[in-house]
């Protein structure tokens, strides 16, 4: 019995660890204003960890769309001029991301760890 209850802890500290893990990924949110993505100026780099969902959250009147031109996967938004766009990323890389309207001066990189 003795032998029986450490064995016990750990299968029940691994199964929490594993319930768990999918719970430690978070939500970054992105503004799309008119004609910029985060903050005018500079294209900005926005930094998530793998697992985590980025939002596009659209803020101008303008209308916007997300699109991957170069990164370890390809996905894109709808164009729209309010509302947002959520994508769970999973490959860890940068990507290259662009407003196909309002191209080139409305990008943005995203680097996923």
């Amino acid at each position: 019995m003795r032998r029986l209850l450490p064995v016990v802890l750990l299968a029940a500290l691994a199964a929490t660890l594993l319930v768990a893990g999918p719970a430690i990924s978070k939500r970054r949110n992105v503004e799309v204003d008119d004609n910029y993505f985060v903050k005018r100026g500079a294209p900005p780099t926005v930094r998530v960890n793998r697992n985590d969902t980025v939002v596009w959250e659209w803020e101008g009147s303008n209308p916007h769309n997300v699109t991957v031109t170069s990164g370890p996967a390809r996905f894109r938004s709808r164009t729209q001029s309010s509302g947002a766009y959520a994508k769970k990323v999973t490959r860890r890389g940068r990507y290259r991301i662009l407003c196909t309207i309002h191209a080139p001066s409305m990008r943005m990189t995203l680097r996923v760890r």
